[in-house]
């Protein structure tokens, strides 16, 4: 792999000019404003790819946004690694709150990252982190050091669920046959220590809705006398967990994969500082359910968090009215053992209970995707535990991660392919928020790691 790294080592500044232009095409799939765009960033992206060096590049349509797919078949006989991320990003509100555009990318130095990030949304989620691929893809082109066959497959629509993939991976089995897959959509658990996630949290996302008059009226005139549904509303939420911050809703646990005492005490293991952790994030005290560590909390166990609430007047000024209906989105992360549409269907069973008699109540299932957690012996994980070894210069450690990527799961489901889960991003690079951020270090060290990751697996194949 030497010629590999040192073509690296020669090309990273025009990588970092070519990850920027990709930066600037707001992709933001939630926003049908933003359609043009979205599609610009599939162009882009295939363009991106068959510059790389990939064959039989197409940007190929679903009931969605597109999905980008390319290929180098070197050698049949050798294993098939198949690349997965997506172009589409978070929308960036508020937009106040950035300290430069959100398609704007620009280097700034931080207290983390003191050689540099790049400030712009989906530079860490995840057009930098699948971008390194196609640079290391290209690196190994240019020295004849590819050592297996790869396909590429990005899409759209991850950051809305993923709606259109479990038709498109039906219909295109066979083009994306593969023997293992690599995301890096996943994040490092600090900075400059080695480590690789082998288990997501899932998802049940639901929105709620509560009414209660047929219109809104004067809260002078109604104040006291007829039922107030933001008040309420509230309230409902406040029931869906005690006072121990254990979620309430009947059945909620019932399946769940308790963590054998091997995991527990590797997760001890994963170096931890809560005053540094407070102090990424701006907050004086932390707060979970009882009983877990922090760590436990954002990666092994369940949780339930309300992303959006709304109702009444929220114009400038005074407006003094008691609203006829309030709204809110939940999201439940799930743990192994979970079921995203049986917990759905818990919650939307049980949370009309909550309400009085005074007002209707509405549940929506919006999106979910189920839990995954890989194998220990898995010859994808061995490969990736000594990449990172070789180019981190210590031993990688394995921990869950409590995001989502409901992919992963059908991937195993309709193509019987486990995935690796090769992140480089921290969870202070603030993905979904404002000034959303990746380390140049840390996008550099992944173009340098794939290779490696690629031969490591290639070895073992071949072995087995």
């Amino acid at each position: 792999m030497e010629g590999t790294q040192r073509y690296v080592k020669e090309n990273q500044d025009r990588f970092l000019e070519e990850l920027k232009e990709l930066l600037k095409i707001p992709s933001i799939s939630a926003d049908p404003a933003y359609n043009q765009d979205v599609l610009d960033a599939a162009e882009k992206t295939a363009e991106l790819l068959r510059q790389a060096g990939a064959d039989a590049v197409e940007v190929l349509e679903t009931k969605g946004y597109p999905v980008v797919y390319g290929e180098k078949i070197k050698d049949p006989s050798l294993p098939i690694v198949l690349v997965y991320g997506h172009y589409d990003v978070q929308p960036p509100d508020p937009l106040e709150l950035w300290e430069s555009g959100p398609f704007e990318p620009v280097i700034k130095k931080t207290e983390i990252h003191p050689d540099g990030a790049i400030f712009a949304r989906g530079s860490a989620d995840d057009k930098g982190q699948f971008f390194m691929h196609f640079k290391a893809f290209e690196a190994m082109m240019q020295a004849d050091e590819l050592p297996c066959n790869l396909k590429f497959m990005i899409e759209g629509e991850e950051e809305v669920g993923s709606a259109s993939l479990a038709d498109f991976l039906q219909e295109n089995t066979d083009k994306l046959r593969n023997d293992i897959i690599v995301i890096s959509d996943t994040s490092l658990v600090g900075k400059d220590i080695p480590s690789i996630c082998v288990g997501l949290r899932g998802l049940s996302y639901v929105e709620v809705e509560v009414k209660g008059t047929d219109m809104d009226l004067h809260s002078g005139l109604f104040g006291g006398a007829v039922p107030n549904p933001i008040n309420i509303l509230c309230d409902m939420i406040g029931q869906l967990q005690d006072e121990r911050n254990h979620i309430t809703i009947p059945g909620f646990y019932d399946n769940v994969i308790e963590l054998s005492e091997n995991e527990k005490n590797a997760i001890y293991k994963i170096p931890f500082s809560e005053a540094e952790y407070k102090s990424a994030i701006g907050i004086k005290a932390l707060h979970g359910e009882e009983g877990y560590s922090t760590f436990e909390r954002n990666s092994t166990r369940p949780s339930l968090d309300v992303n959006g609430i709304w109702g009444g007047y929220t114009g400038e000024g005074a407006k003094t009215v008691i609203p006829s209906r309030a709204y809110a989105k939940i999201s439940m992360r799930l743990v192994p053992g979970q079921d995203p549409d049986r917990i759905t269907q818990l919650f939307i069973d049980h949370f009309p209970s909550l309400a009085p008699e005074s007002v209707e109540v509405k549940c929506k299932a919006l999106h979910g995707g189920l839990p995954y957690l890989l194998p220990e012996d898995d010859a994808g994980l061995e490969a990736a535990k000594e990449a990172m070894t070789k180019t981190f210069g210590s031993e990688a450690i394995p921990f869950r991660s409590g995001g989502s990527i409901p992919i992963v799961a059908l991937f195993e489901k309709v193509l019987g392919s486990k995935s690796v889960l090769l992140g480089f991003g921290l969870d202070t690079d603030v993905i979904h928020s404002p000034n959303e951020h990746f380390g140049l270090n840390n996008f550099y060290k992944g173009i340098e790691t794939i290779p490696y990751f690629l031969k490591f697996y290639t070895d073992k194949f071949i072995q087995k």
